[in-house]
């Protein structure tokens, strides 16, 4: 395949006689060290909770379907040799003992909601570099743990026609100056299939060998490798060919991969179960579509994203004419076609005459949207609703916003509706109780305070998952983003915002109190609104003031506290704005979310600055967060 290219060809020598016989030596002793443990039974120990197996690979089975966790495949995705796969599995064991997710490394307050958050591995890098790359876990984290010694080697991966991943050194020379990465990340759908590659797929990777490069070895005996040797910069053309579609190649199929990953996520019935059984977010989708005949009556909608089905019943049952529910997980697509099926509502095309009725609306397509057109003949600009639950973490985590924006150029018409039609993202700060500092100050009568400062410092690099209670925000709200469904563009999802967070109206009036702001919270609201819901229009919130939903708030720790006053306090000159002598009247914020190169991640900054009574300011270190 034409990634094989940018590879030099190594032939492998045979082993000589020496090492054949230490090899039959090692068999013979692990065929001895194994025999001694039988009639051992259950000994391998889930990694994520407390079932245990009497093999590794039904262990790594159960994995694989309870916890989203491939083994086999990320050793194999990812390259992974003997020593980094033991790592990798004291790393899994590690993060799961702190209650964190091993992949994207959210935090969480105990181990069901870690359990049922867990997915598959979409975010971490094949640039050889992984969070797992640490000597210090080649110490086992459980003392004799079976498991260590019980995974599959390399030879039970070797497979000819598996394309080994592309290093950042081969392809470094296609990155440099190379504008056309962002535009491969943001139409992954236009670069999924390159069986034949289309033009759009080739650029120019060539380097210019310039006096400033040429002083430097590396990029000139870089530019030389890329093009095949030839100190012009000229490429044979077959070979440039080829170098012009790698790369592509090598994106799209990453892209593929993290779909399959991130779709196959949602096979597991415990998310779907989270889902509808959050009243706040199920009540809000059926009070809109159930409450609302003028804008569903008769109407041509589009379910993305439908899992269960559940919006699609809901469509159905407020008397639309016909429902398209679009789902890319294989396992989820058949289900909802049962649902829908015993339920009396699914669109079957063979049935004709008397069986066939009038509620049989709903047709169930197994695909991501982008690629809706393979499957059915929808007109463009013939769809009157778009209806989805499209919002993750912190709103825009793993959403589907940009499949919903697609859906609605290609197919809904001019003035059509979508649901929900508005999206705000909301900005606070919080004290103290909304850390985890009180709980490890007073662990049944014991101060285990300095896990909590170890916590603290780790959130101040990762952004935790977690419901903050109202009577811990410290700040007024301020509004961060607003999104408008109907009108954004793909490209409004990076944003950049600032907002200004005062103290909430201190209780004793005139008083000078010094309250600390440990961090920011974000959470968002999504709008149903008059302008397409004229009957009962809705709010969907996520706020701290509102009931819980498992959205829960998104958290972001400073590195360390700032003190704010709402009151005419009189700082010291002396005093360093945010310390107790010189608190800030206001804090500045400006955060920065973007869309990740990893396919469905983000990207969030944040800038602090605080500012005094007398205008004085204090600005903090740019914090760099990532989910």
């Amino acid at each position: 395949m034409a990634t094989k290219n940018i590879y030099s060809e190594q032939e492998e020598e045979d082993d000589d006689d020496e090492e054949e016989e230490a090899e039959k030596g090692r068999v013979e002793a692990w065929d001895d060290w194994q025999s001694d443990d039988e009639g051992s039974s259950s000994e391998y120990l889930c990694l994520f909770c407390n079932l245990r197996y009497d093999s590794a690979d039904r262990l790594f089975d159960h994995c694989n379907s309870a916890h989203s966790f491939d083994f086999c495949g990320i050793v194999k995705d990812l390259s992974l040799g003997f020593y980094d796969s033991f790592k990798l599995i004291n790393y899994v064991r590690s993060q799961v003992a702190m209650n964190k997710c091993w992949c994207c490394n959210l935090s969480f307050k105990g181990i069901i909601d870690l359990q049922n958050h867990l997915h598959a591995a979409d975010a971490i890098k094949k640039d050889g570099i992984f969070p797992w790359d640490d000597d210090s876990y080649l110490k086992p984290f459980i003392i004799d743990d079976a498991l260590l010694h019980s995974f599959p080697n390399d030879d039970d991966f070797d497979n000819e026609d598996f394309d080994p991943p592309v290093t950042k050194e081969d392809i470094v020379g296609e990155l440099i100056n190379n504008a056309y990465i962002s535009e491969i990340y943001n139409s992954s759908h236009d670069i999924l299939d390159t069986e034949k590659p289309q033009p759009s797929a080739c650029y120019d990777i060539r380097m210019d060998v310039t006096e400033e490069n040429a002083a430097n070895p590396f990029v000139k005996n870089k530019s030389n490798a890329i093009n095949g040797g030839c100190d012009n910069g000229e490429l044979p053309q077959t070979h440039e060919c080829k170098l012009k579609v790698s790369f592509a190649n090598v994106v799209s199929r990453e892209i593929k991969n993290v779909n399959e990953n991130y779709f196959g996520s949602y096979g597991s019935f415990g998310i779907h179960r989270e889902m509808i059984s959050d009243k706040v977010r199920t009540e809000a989708y059926r009070i809109a579509i159930l409450n609302n005949p003028s804008l569903l009556n008769q109407a041509t909608i589009m379910d993305v994203g439908c899992g269960t089905g559940i919006l699609s019943l809901f469509a159905a049952q407020s008397g639309a004419s016909k429902v398209i529910s679009v789902e890319a997980s294989l396992k989820m697509a058949a289900i909802a076609s049962q649902i829908i099926k015993d339920n009396g509502f699914l669109y079957e095309e063979n049935i004709k005459g008397e069986e066939s009725n009038c509620s049989r609306v709903i047709d169930v397509v197994q695909t991501m949207v982008e690629e809706l057109d393979k499957f059915r003949n929808i007109p463009p600009h013939s769809i009157d609703l778009l209806v989805s639950e499209w919002m993750g973490y912190c709103l825009l985590y793993e959403s589907m916003l940009s499949s919903v924006l697609y859906a609605r150029d290609r197919w809904l018409k001019p003035g059509g509706a979508i649901l929900p039609d508005t999206a705000t993202i909301f900005v606070a700060g919080f004290g103290r109780g909304g850390t985890s500092l009180p709980f490890w100050e007073n662990v049944y009568g014991f101060n285990m305070s300095c896990i909590g400062k170890e916590v603290l410092e780790d959130a101040a690099c990762s952004p935790i998952v977690d419901v903050v209670d109202s009577k811990d925000i410290v700040t007024e709200s301020a509004v961060l983003q607003t999104f408008d469904l109907t009108t954004m563009k793909p490209d409004e999802m990076d944003f950049t915002s600032s907002c200004e967070l005062t103290l909430k109206p201190s209780p004793k009036d005139g008083s000078s109190i010094i309250c600390w702001c440990y961090g920011v919270v974000l959470w968002f609201d999504t709008g149903f609104t008059n302008r397409f819901c004229k009957e009962t229009p809705m709010v969907l919130s996520t706020s701290p003031y509102s009931p819980r939903t498992h959205w829960s708030q998104t958290i972001f720790t400073f590195r360390e506290p700032i003190a704010m006053t709402s009151a005419e306090a009189i700082a010291e000159d002396n005093g360093m704005v945010g310390t107790e002598q010189c608190p800030a009247e206001r804090i500045r914020s400006r955060i920065s979310i973007t869309r990740s190169p990893v396919h469905r991640s983000i990207d969030i900054s944040m800038e602090t600055t605080g500012i005094s009574t007398d205008g004085k300011k204090r600005h903090w270190p740019v914090q760099i967060f990532d989910l």
